[in-house]
């Protein structure tokens, strides 16, 4: 009906379409990115063939610059210091992700199927991926922050890194299976994959270190985001010229950019706040356009196999690896049906299978199974993911509260002492090593020690408050350390010390720092129960849910937009 409309207008039709769709799909307590790929089936070939595959094309371009917003933007989730207290999670599910997911997708299409072992393989290792730019939508839509949404985000930028290593490699094990070839010339073609990752982190890195420099004395907000611009876009462009993963290249840009510039959010993809759900419109428009109801009758067996193997494999992978990390219910629970949702990483992965000359007898079959798995894919784990999140406490919590300054990366349960002046040291060290702070730790642990020879900030009740006034910055900081044993200092009620609270504020906030004090001195220094819980804590993720979570800290912790 379309065929002969320009870009423009064929832009336009889609996003009307797609956010259209979107509204009604939360109208239905369905999150809107099901709404909008199902918008896509509905305007394109599968149904109404609105808009024409041609037409799609010529949207390639934009696709390929939303395909590296997202990945810059899962990729500014990936800060190592922020992330270091859930190292160990972290790695454990990278872990299982990578083995267990596409062993059970394998052995499910090898034992049921008689699909050959190497579209057995190719179709094991891209289920994989789960789709950051689904998961990062939902957040937005929910609202979601917290612990939980760090972990999240940060694991899928993980299995993304991992998926398309995987992919590569059995790419070229499968094509080296084709035709007779020595050890050593497999080893030669399975260097080169390894390559194409390493230079891809390498443009990635270098992009992002020339925009922070390039921006390191622009203050001008049109200028910051002309530099941002061109720098997705030259990333975007010179992987696709040089033929390298523009996934993992915006990955490693938004990795620079958290790690390298950590509390500068005037660069890289934030910038395009004001209109990223236009352009994530468009992007789950057209992959539902690009989705085909005749995928689900040529692949079927094999496509509702991966689909469930695939699903076992991330359920289970969640379990397990949040059980071995010894992290909290919620993570065991929620984290692996979180990881369902699959999209333009698959998709695109799929074509650099399907458009390979040697893989020319599995091309209709692979391309079916791939595309019916990612429908079934998007049309669950969308809702799977926002019922993870509504669950996991994090849903609804992205308005500013008093105590947000205090989460699961600048808190430690081994607060050690002996002394006070050893405790609130390492308390200073950590705030220093989580946050970019224009001071140094030895002149913070100064103005600290300062304040309290001045007057003891042991409140009583195993509760004690350092803190100062800070000329730079514009938001709360600290860390927070608990001591199970308790540590003897200066208490006025003589009773040891199980929680040290640092407070940062600016001296431009006096009113937030005395919200922040008595918000920790009324429940803390007042409410047995939750004495009782904290000071016997064994975690920092447990800390964390219990200030963020727990009901009991509802009254202290409020909303500062309720005031």
């Amino acid at each position: 009906m379309f065929a002969d409309a320009n870009v423009l207008l064929i832009l336009a039709i889609i996003l009307v379409v797609g956010t259209a769709f979107g509204s009604l799909a939360q109208l239905a307590h369905v999150p809107s990115v099901t709404g909008k790929i199902l918008a896509g089936v509905l305007i394109g070939g599968s149904v109404l063939g609105l808009i024409t595959e041609e037409s799609i094309h010529l949207l390639q371009p934009m696709m390929d610059f939303a395909l590296g917003l997202m990945a810059v933007a899962v990729g500014s989730h990936l800060n190592f210091r922020r992330l270091r207290v859930a190292r160990r999670r972290l790695l454990t599910l990278l872990l299982l992700e990578a083995t267990l997911t596409p062993l059970l997708v394998f052995g499910g299409l090898t034992t049921l199927t008689d699909v050959s072992w190497m579209t057995a393989l190719l179709l094991a290792t891209i289920a994989i991926s789960t789709a950051p730019a689904t998961v990062l939508a939902i957040v937005k839509e929910t609202g979601s922050r917290g612990a939980f949404v760090t972990t999240l985000i940060a694991a899928v930028a993980l299995n993304n890194l991992a998926c398309i290593i995987l992919v590569d490699l059995s790419r070229t094990i499968a094509r080296a299976s084709m035709e007779p070839s020595s050890p050593s010339s497999l080893m030669a073609s399975l260097m080169v994959p390894l390559g194409d990752t390493l230079l891809s982190l390498l443009l990635g890195f270098i992009v992002g270190v020339l925009l922070i420099v390039a921006t390191h004395r622009v203050v001008r907000t049109d200028r910051l985001s002309a530099m941002s611009l061109i720098a997705i876009l030259l990333t975007t462009g010179l992987t696709a010229h040089l033929e390298l993963s523009v996934l993992l290249a915006c990955l490693c840009l938004g990795m620079t950019l958290s790690n390298l510039t950590p509390d500068k959010e005037e660069i890289g993809h934030k910038v395009f706040d004001s209109f990223e759900a236009a352009i994530f419109t468009v992007f789950f428009t057209v992959a539902g356009m690009e989705l085909q109801f005749e995928s689900l009758a040529v692949g079927g067996l094999l496509a509702v196999i991966t689909f469930v193997g695939r699903l076992l494999g991330k359920v289970t992978a969640g379990y397990l690896g949040m059980r071995l990390a010894g992290a909290t219910p919620r993570y065991r629970q929620l984290i692996g049906m979180s990881l369902v949702p699959q999209a333009g990483l698959a998709v695109g992965l799929m074509l650099l299978v399907t458009e390979d000359p040697a893989f020319e007898s599995i091309r209709e079959v692979f391309l079916a199974v791939v595309l019916a798995t990612v429908l079934m894919n998007e049309s669950v784990g969308p809702i799977l993911t926002r019922m993870g999140l509504a669950r996991s406490g994090d849903f609804g919590r992205d308005r500013a509260r008093v105590l947000d300054f205090l989460s699961e990366h600048n808190i430690t349960t081994e607060l050690a002492g002996p002394d006070k002046e050893s405790a609130i040291r390492q308390l200073v060290d950590l705030t220093v090593q989580v946050h970019s702070l224009p001071v140094d730790a030895d002149t913070l642990f100064e103005a600290v020690m300062h304040g309290e020879r001045e007057c003891s900030t042991c409140v009583g009740e195993g509760l004690a408050l350092p803190h100062t006034r800070l000329d730079v910055g514009d938001k709360v900081v600290g860390a927070m350390g608990i001591s199970r044993e308790g540590l003897h200092l200066d208490a006025l009620d003589q009773k040891p010390v199980h929680c040290m609270v640092l407070i940062l504020t600016p001296t431009t906030m006096p009113e937030r720092h005395l919200e922040v004090l008595q918000a920790l001195a009324s429940s803390i220094g007042h409410d047995r129960s939750i004495q009782q819980q904290l000071y016997h804590i064994d975690s920092p993720g447990h800390a964390d849910e219990l200030i963020h979570l727990d009901h009991q800290f509802e009254d202290w912790n409020y909303y500062l937009d309720d005031e």
